[in-house]
């Protein structure tokens, strides 16, 4: 049996929103030291709709297809929508993950996480 999904392959080799948005309306860096897996996500938000998302991801197949998947289920959301997703929502969404790779499904939400309460932090700011 293969280690990785056709969907995390999928992902991996051919992953969705790559790249940087100059004037993100929130930015979320995370990563987890044990792996080395780092994940920076930029979120474009209009009237509380993701209108773009884009990342940068420096890990694994399984942290650049999560970032990629991640993405995929945000774009076009509003916030608050946005703010519910789970690991586990991403993980299944990749017709899920070897066990020792969960943690890059944890990492996906916690940087989209990161990236809307940099928005909201902004968005007070205002």
């Amino acid at each position: 049996m293969a280690l990785y999904s056709e969907k995390v392959m999928e992902h991996f080799l051919n992953p969705q929103n790559v790249g940087v948005i100059e004037d993100a309306d929130g930015v979320g860096e995370v990563g987890n030291a044990k792996c080395g897996d780092i994940m920076k996500m930029y979120l474009k938000i209009d009237n509380g709709i993701i209108e773009d998302v884009k990342f940068e991801t420096f890990g694994c197949a399984s942290a650049i297809a999560s970032s990629s998947m991640a993405t995929q289920m945000i774009k076009g959301k509003p916030v608050a929508e946005a703010m519910l997703l789970t690991n586990k929502a991403v993980a299944e969404a990749l017709d899920g993950l070897p066990p020792h790779k969960l943690h890059c499904s944890v990492l996906a939400e916690e940087a989209i996480k990161a990236a809307l309460d940099d928005y909201e932090n902004k968005s007070k700011a205002e």
